[in-house]
């Protein structure tokens, strides 16, 4: 009995001992993040209720030559835009984008957020407005087309990801929809008209004033027209905003908005 105790004693201290020198177990490590030459577009990582999508607000944009482009040739099919919008309404299967164009301009030199209201159309003038309503259940959202797409012959709109939800249909990625364009007072949609009251384009808003002036300087070198910084105070903070203007001639502030498209500044928001 006496030698199974003393066996017992040295089995216990020789756990003890194996303990004390190896210490605690550690985790493995994580695997590495699986990369490849192109994202898979998705669902963002924030998801939000439909309450948390607002409708797209219409306003008067002119239709501009820029994301217009007809007759375009996508995957060997080619599209015609359409020369008129007036009294559009259309039946057929809408699906959504996310995060693989989150951040990316849209066809007429916006840049995308998936959590607004905005969608992609094969041929419609953009940008424009239009009531996009589920067929199955009701709910409806307007958006703002401002891109092209889906191109998908038995597709006939894509909705970004937020509209999707407030539409109902996120999860199962497509749904039939009637799609009906507004109109807003005091826009031609003919491509190519005069655009009314705008003689500024505006490029950016800063922080800071150094580099509201640093894109000044630089802009300065693409065009005769004057381009200044006007400070406004928004939410509470100053903002610096890089615009250009006033242009008269509204074949010149076409051109200078593709010359700075082309050049990589983007296209710039127009204002009256």
């Amino acid at each position: 009995m006496r030698s199974l105790r003393y066996a017992a004693a040295l089995a216990l201290l020789a756990a003890l001992v194996t303990a004390c020198t190896t210490g605690p177990q550690q985790p493995a490590p994580p695997p590495p993040a699986p990369t490849g030459p192109e994202v898979s577009d998705g669902a963002p990582l924030r998801h939000i209720t439909p309450d948390q999508v607002a409708d797209a607000v219409p306003r008067p944009d002119p239709i501009l030559s820029l994301g217009n482009k007809s007759p375009y040739t996508v995957n060997g099919v080619t599209y015609e835009i359409l020369d008129s919008h007036h009294q559009y309404r259309e039946r057929g299967i809408a699906s959504w984008y996310g995060t693989k164009f989150d951040g990316r301009k849209t066809s007429n030199g916006e840049v995308y957020d998936l959590y607004a209201a905005s969608a992609a159309h094969k041929t419609l003038p953009i940008p424009c407005y239009a009531r996009v309503t589920n067929l199955d259940n009701g709910r409806s959202v307007v958006v703002r087309v401002n891109d092209r797409g889906p191109f998908h012959s038995d597709r006939l709109i894509d909705l970004s990801y937020g509209a999707a939800v407030k539409l109902g249909y996120m999860e199962q990625g497509t749904a039939p929809v009637e799609v009906e364009v507004l109109a807003v007072a005091g826009v031609d949609d003919r491509r190519g008209t005069p655009l009314g009251d705008y003689r500024y384009l505006q490029l950016g808003a800063y922080s800071t004033e150094a580099s509201a002036k640093q894109l000044t300087r630089q802009l300065a070198t693409k065009t005769d027209a004057p381009v200044f910084v006007a400070p406004v105070e928004s939410a509470g903070k100053l903002l610096y905003r890089v615009r250009i203007g006033p242009l008269n001639d509204n074949e010149a502030l076409l051109a200078l908005q593709e010359q700075l498209e082309a050049g990589g500044y983007g296209s710039g928001q127009l204002l009256p």
